[in-house]
C-alpha cells in the first residue's frame, strides 16, 4: 500500500524562492573581484537568479546543457548556482587552480556550451580558448565600466546580459533527478573525474548540512561564510544550507590570506566558517603574531584533510569549536558531522578533543561499511581498519561520462569505494587511518602517516609536515618527514627526532626529516603526496 501523500520534487530553485519569501531581508555579503564590498538580500539575489535564467535561455540554454564558472566565491556565483541549475542546465564548476590543460581537458569533457568567468581569469581563458572548439560563448562576470577589452570569442557582460531581463520567473518543476551540478575530482591520479550532482541529492544533501548546524553546541548558524571555493564541491553546500536556514551569507572573494579573513570575519560577524587546515593553521599564526582576538566565531568546519590536534585545541581555548567533517567530491561531500556529541560536552578539553580529532560521526542518511583486504566487513569497534565504502542519496553512483573509471571505483552491489582506511566506533565515530595509497608499510607493519604528521606539528616551531613513505632495501619502505618551520624557527633534525621520541612507537620514527620552504599542494589545498613522492622516492630521500 502506498501513502497518499503529495509527488512533490526535490528542487535546488525552491530553496532560493523560500529564502526570498520568508528570509528576503538578510543579507548576502561579498568581497568583489574589482574591490568594494558588495550587500543585497536573498529577495534581491532571487531576482538577478530569475534574470540570469531568462538569459540563459535566450541564449540557447537548455535542459541539460553545461555552463561552466571559473570564478571566485561572490553574489554572482552564487546567482550561477541557481539561475543555471534552476531551469534544469547544469552548472559546471571549475577549479582554476588545475594545470590548464586539465581544465581544457574539463571544460571538453563536459562539452561545457558557455562559460562564465571572474575578471582575474580572463587571461586563463583567452589561452585556453583555441583549444575549446565547442564553446559558444564567454560571459565576463562583472559589469560595463570594468568590462575588460579581451581576445575571447563572443564575449558578453554578465551586467548587460542580465539588465534586459525580467527579475521575476515561474521556476520550472523538473523531475528530481535531473542534474544541477557538474564537479570534477582534483585529478590527483590520472585525469579528472566528474561527478554529476541532481536536484534531489542537492536539496538532501543541503538539509543534512542544516541538521548538523542544529546540533552544535554553539549558536552557530546565524552568519555563515564558506572560505572553501565554490568551485570546489559547491562550497560543501554551503550556498545551498544558508539561505535554507535563513542565515547571512558572507563571500571572501579572491582574498585568502590571513589578514584579509580575519577583516572579513570580524567585520560582518562571522559565526561559523568552512575551511581547509592550512587556512585555519594560517589563521592561528596570524592572531599569535598580532595578538588579535575572533570575537563572533563560534564554530569552523574542517575537512579536506585532518586538523592537526594542536591546532582544534588552540582554537577551543579561544572559544571557537573545531568541526571535522569528512566527504569527497562523489559524496556531496558531507558524510560525517564533527560536533561533539551532547554525551561528551561536559568532559573536560582533553577528553572532547579525543572526539573531535576523529573525522567526525556519520550522518543519518549515509549507509557505510568498512572492510578488510580480504573483503569481510570489519566490526565497528574503533579499532579494526579497513577500506571505507559508502552509498546514500547524494553520493555519487557513477562518474560522468567514464566508464572505466566508474567500473574501478564502484561495486556492482552500488556501493562507492573510497579509498580512504578507516575504524568506525560504536557511536558512529570515523577514524581516517590513511588514505590506502598514503600509508607507510614498514617490514611488513602499518605506519599511519596521518598520526605522524599530526605528531610533529605538535612541536610549537612546526608550521606543516608531511610524511611519505621511500624505498628501503631491507624494511621495503620507510617514513620521511618533511617539514615546513615556523618563521623565526631553526629547528633542526635532532630536535624534531627528540621530540618525536615518546610521542610514537620507535619503528615509525623517520628515517630523515627534511626541512622545507613549503609543501606541495593540490588545488583543493591538501598536501600532494604525489608530487612528493615523486620529488623524494628514492632510497634513503634522496630527490632525483
Amino acid at each position: 500500500m502506498r501513502g497518499l501523500m503529495m509527488d512533490v520534487p526535490l528542487n535546488v530553485s525552491s530553496i532560493l524562492k523560500h529564502a526570498a519569501r520568508f528570509d528576503g531581508g538578510v543579507e548576502i555579503v561579498s568581497r568583489t573581484v574589482e574591490g568594494p564590498i558588495h550587500r543585497y538580500t536573498y529577495r534581491e539575489a532571487a531576482g538577478r537568479a530569475a534574470q540570469l535564467a531568462h538569459a540563459l535561455r535566450a541564449l540557447g540554454v537548455e535542459e541539460g546543457v553545461r555552463v561552466a564558472t571559473v570564478a571566485w566565491n561572490g553574489y554572482r556565483h552564487f546567482e550561477c548556482y541557481y539561475g543555471i541549475g534552476g531551469i534544469g542546465a547544469v552548472a559546471h564548476t571549475i577549479n582554476p587552480r588545475l594545470h590548464p590543460n586539465q581544465i581544457a581537458y574539463l571544460i571538453n569533457h563536459a562539452d561545457d556550451r558557455y562559460v562564465f568567468v571572474d575578471l582575474t581569469f580572463v587571461p586563463l581563458l583567452e589561452a585556453l580558448a583555441p583549444h575549446l572548439p565547442r564553446v559558444r560563448g564567454y560571459v565576463i562576470m562583472t559589469g560595463e565600466v570594468t568590462m575588460p577589452a579581451t581576445s575571447l570569442p563572443n564575449a558578453l557582460c554578465y551586467e548587460t546580459l542580465l539588465a534586459k531581463e525580467p527579475a521575476t520567473i515561474a521556476w520550472p518543476v523538473l523531475e528530481e533527478n535531473t542534474a544541477c551540478g557538474l564537479c570534477y575530482t582534483s585529478g590527483t591520479t590520472g585525469d579528472p573525474k566528474g561527478v554529476l550532482y541532481s536536484n534531489r541529492s542537492q536539496v538532501l544533501h543541503a538539509m543534512s548540512v542544516c541538521i548538523a548546524g542544529a546540533t552544535r553546541r554553539n549558536e552557530s548558524t546565524g552568519v555563515m561564510m564558506p572560505i572553501v571555493p565554490m568551485f570546489h564541491v559547491n562550497a560543501w553546500g554551503y550556498p545551498f544550507a544558508a539561505p535554507l536556514m535563513g542565515s547571512k551569507l558572507v563571500f571572501g572573494g579572491p582574498l585568502h590570506d590571513p589578514a584579509s579573513l580575519y577583516e572579513m570575519i570580524e567585520s560582518e560577524g562571522v559565526t561559523t566558517a568552512a575551511g581547509v587546515p592550512v587556512i585555519w593553521l594560517g589563521l592561528l599564526a596570524y592572531l599569535e603574531q598580532t595578538g588579535k582576538s575572533l570575537g563572533s566565531l563560534r564554530s569552523m568546519g574542517v575537512g579536506g584533510s585532518a586538523a592537526p590536534p594542536s591546532m582544534i585545541a588552540a582554537y577551543e581555548r579561544r572559544g571557537i569549536e573545531v568541526i571535522h567533517g569528512w566527504g569527497m567530491t562523489e559524496t556531496s561531500p558531507v558524510c560525517t558531522n564533527g560536533s561533539v556529541k551532547a554525551k561528551h560536552r561536559s568532559s573536560d578539553l582533553t577528553e572532547q578533543l579525543k572526539h573531535q580529532m576523529k573525522a567526525g560521526h556519520l550522518v543519518f542518511g549515509v549507509e557505510t561499511k568498512v572492510v578488510d583486504e580480504e573483503g569481510h566487513v570489519v566490526p565497528d569497534d574503533g579499532r579494526t581498519q579497513g577500506e571505507l565504502y559508502v552509498r546514500g542519496p547524494w553520493v555519487a553512483s557513477a562518474y560522468y561520462n567514464n566508464a572505466e573509471a566508474t567500473a574501478g571505483q564502484f561495486t556492482d552491489d552500488g556501493w562507492f569505494r573510497t579509498g580512504d582506511v578507516v575504524s568506525i566506533d560504536d557511536e558512529g565515530y570515523i577514524t581516517i587511518c590513511d588514505r590506502a595509497k598514503d600509508l607507510i608499510k614498514s617490514g611488513g607493519e602499518w605506519i599511519s602517516s596521518i598520526d605522524l604528521e599530526n605528531a610533529a606539528v605538535a612541536h610549537p616551531e612546526v608550521a606543516e609536515a608531511a610524511a611519505i613513505a621511500i624505498p628501503h632495501e631491507k624494511w621495503a619502505e620507510r617514513p620521511l618527514l618533511l617539514v615546513v618551520r615556523r618563521p623565526g624557527s631553526s629547528l633542526d633534525r635532532d630536535a624534531v627526532i627528540a621530540f618525536l621520541d615518546d610521542k610514537i612507537a620507535k619503528w615509525w620514527m623517520p628515517d630523515d626529516v627534511i626541512f622545507v620552504d613549503e609543501l606541495p599542494h593540490t588545488a583543493t589545498g591538501k598536501v600532494s603526496k604525489r608530487t612528493l613522492r615523486a620529488q623524494y622516492a628514492q632510497p634513503n630521500g634522496v630527490a632525483p
